[in-house]
């Protein structure tokens, strides 16, 4: 497309050099010049007139003929140097988005070492199935995502993450299809298929970024058949009036003025909303392309556009404003044996990518051979724990109200929490103990609450966890408000309240018990490193690092392309509205001024668009 704008331009300049000079070489190289130019114009306007849409593309397809009628061959010829560079760059800001996409790819591992029977053997990454066994040796890449069983070492994840700072890696952790394992010799489970890796989730999602739109591109969108059709019917209007009221000539001008027909075409150009609907997506694929590249996720143009409209964050506690690296700090047995409880608890952990679960895998070993096997029938009880069939009987893992139901103990009294720690409790019938867990404040979470408090956002922490250990942690980073012991349901309720009252409600969470809230708030984010499948899915934001601290810099991003999205309305509509009245009132106004107002306009949309992209740099 820009070498079909190039080409359009130097033919053009020739056609107007020759101009006056050689008549036949003239009207050659501008009839050049409309077919470098035109080629695309045309294609998109046969496309839309064969699904019955009359758009922009077919209004800038009726001036060109128009202009050659009228004799202004060179206006003409401009309008589609300016046309066709302007949607050269509107390509270049969606092929920047596709690249990164690309790059991505590219970097995607296609082999992997599979460890059967203690044998080692080269297959495909799309034949590794869950559960498998993977060997990854130093400087290799981690072929899909998995559970390190066997092993340390440090793996670098800035592919996925940007953070260039390695992430260290033993027994019980996961590593991420994609990232560049370091130094050491790791072994580990397939958590699942290459195509639903972390990598590959990535992949979705900015694919789906760039199909969503935007309520303000949705609203542009309506300027369609609609508007069309009103601006053909104004220039239709104004002909007929120049023509018939006025006096003017029909087609040709004269030294007393222009002709009807040339002032219908100079309203035409003018009205025709190019600039307008080049407006906000182009602002909203930089932006997307911007998010990317700091590993902020914006799953559409909506997301880029509320997030700066949002007065409340309401964030998780754990895994989102604690580090979520639980470490257990003791275990105490309520009744029973604490040996089959711990071995009963393994079994439930090795199943759950909770962080609280993970913490227990670690602690207990996280090896664990044939406990899988006796584990069925394992069910998830949202915002309370796990549940299954251990060794032919009930066993949970979890939150204390799954103790009474599983242990057969409902007359008994379970002690009370110990206060500052967090507690997972295991039952089996006739027993249950309790392990202790202690957490820390990630470090930039003060930094996160000053900084949205200073920009009037109201937070508050919705959890799971005890209303002690709720309020420690809200003391500690600053937050107002907190609410303890909340199920998956009076999460939800908690923030549809706050949308009852009129307030935009953006959620920060990570776990399967997030994912309803953060479908329905006005702005989900989701901590996309060891945040759950589903709460990746139902959110509209994904931080891929984990990094709280970027739930600013994609509330910024957000604020940065509204402010560009509003320039962008303000200065196509603005040409539209001083340049309609003057084609109206002002009847010697030159078709030239008309086209270098509205493709102007239209080119300054898109480089204001970029400046998005150009900051991505930095």
């Amino acid at each position: 497309m820009a070498v079909r704008s190039m080409g359009c331009l130097v033919f053009s300049l020739g056609g107007w050099i020759l101009h006056g000079r050689w008549h036949e070489a003239s009207t050659a190289a501008y009839m050049l010049a409309f077919l470098m130019g035109g080629w695309d114009l045309t294609r998109q306007a046969w496309a839309d007139l064969r699904d019955l849409r009359f758009d922009t593309h077919f209004l800038m397809l009726l001036v060109v003929p128009g202009s050659v009628a009228v004799g202004a061959w060179g206006e003409g010829a401009l309008l589609l140097v300016l046309f066709s560079a302007s949607s050269a760059m509107e390509s270049y800001a969606m092929g920047r988005t596709r690249r990164e996409i690309d790059a991505l790819l590219r970097r995607a591992p296609r082999t992997a070492r599979r460890i059967v029977e203690g044998r080692e053997a080269w297959v495909t990454v799309e034949s590794l199935m869950t559960g498998d066994v993977v060997r990854v040796t130093a400087n290799e890449q981690v072929p899909v995502d998995l559970e390190v069983t066997l092993g340390t070492s440090a793996c670098d994840e800035s592919s996925l993450t940007g953070e260039s700072v390695p992430v260290e890696k033993s027994p019980g952790d996961m590593a991420s299809g994609g990232t560049l394992n370091l130094w050491g010799v790791l072994e580990g489970r397939v958590l699942r298929p290459a195509a639903e890796s972390a990598l590959q989730r990535i992949i979705r999602l900015i694919e789906s970024a760039q199909r969503q739109k935007a309520p303000v591109q949705r609203f542009t969108d309506r300027f369609g058949t609609g508007y069309t059709v009103g601006v053909l019917a104004a220039c239709t209007a104004i002909f007929l009036h120049a023509w018939l009221r006025m006096g003017s000539p029909m087609f040709l001008s004269s030294d007393a003025g222009p002709s009807a027909f040339y002032r219908a075409m100079t309203l035409l150009v003018v009205l025709s909303p190019c600039a307008l609907v080049l407006s906000v997506p182009s602002a909203i694929l930089s932006a997307i392309a911007h998010g990317a590249r700091q590993g902020i996720l914006f799953r559409g143009g909506a997301a880029v556009e509320n997030l700066a409209r949002v007065g409340w964050v309401t964030l998780d506690k754990t895994g989102t404003l604690t580090v979520g690296d639980l470490k257990v700090a003791g275990f105490e047995v309520w009744k029973g044996s604490e040996g089959s409880l711990k071995e009963a608890a393994l079994a439930l952990a090795r199943v759950s990518n909770h962080p609280m679960s993970r913490a227990v895998a670690r602690h207990l070993g996280g090896g664990g051979e044939g406990l899988g096997e006796e584990l069925v029938a394992s069910e998830t009880v949202p915002g309370r724990g796990l549940r299954a069939l251990w060794k032919g009987s009930k066993a949970a893992l979890g939150h204390r109200e799954l103790v009474p139901l599983t242990s057969g103990l409902e007359g008994a009294e379970l002690p009370p929490p110990r206060e500052g720690l967090s507690e997972v409790w295991v039952a089996t019938p006739g027993s249950a103990g309790r392990f202790l867990l202690s957490d820390t404040l990630r470090p930039e979470a003060r930094a996160l609450i000053r900084r949205l408090h200073a920009d009037g956002v109201e937070t508050c922490i919705l959890t799971g966890d005890r209303a002690s250990t709720a309020a420690a942690i809200a003391a500690e980073c600053g937050i107002r408000e907190w609410r303890a012991d909340l199920r998956p349901e009076d999460k939800l309720a908690a923030v549809m309240a706050l949308r009852k009252e009129g307030r935009r409600v953006a959620m920060v969470g990570d776990g399967v018990n997030d994912a309803p809230v953060l479908a329905a708030a006005d702005v989900g984010i989701a901590m996309g490193g060891r945040g759950s499948d589903a709460a990746i899915e139902q959110a509209d934001i994904v931080l891929m690092n984990d990094r709280l601290e970027n739930v600013v810099k994609a509330r910024e991003l957000s604020v940065r392309a509204n402010s560009i999205i509003r320039q962008n309305l303000a200065l196509s509509l603005g040409t539209i509205g001083v340049m309609g009245v003057l084609a109206v009132f002002f009847p010697r106004l030159p078709l030239t001024a008309g086209v270098a107002a509205h493709e102007g306009s239209t080119v300054l949309v898109v480089l204001n668009s970029l400046r998005l992209l150009a900051r991505s740099r930095e």
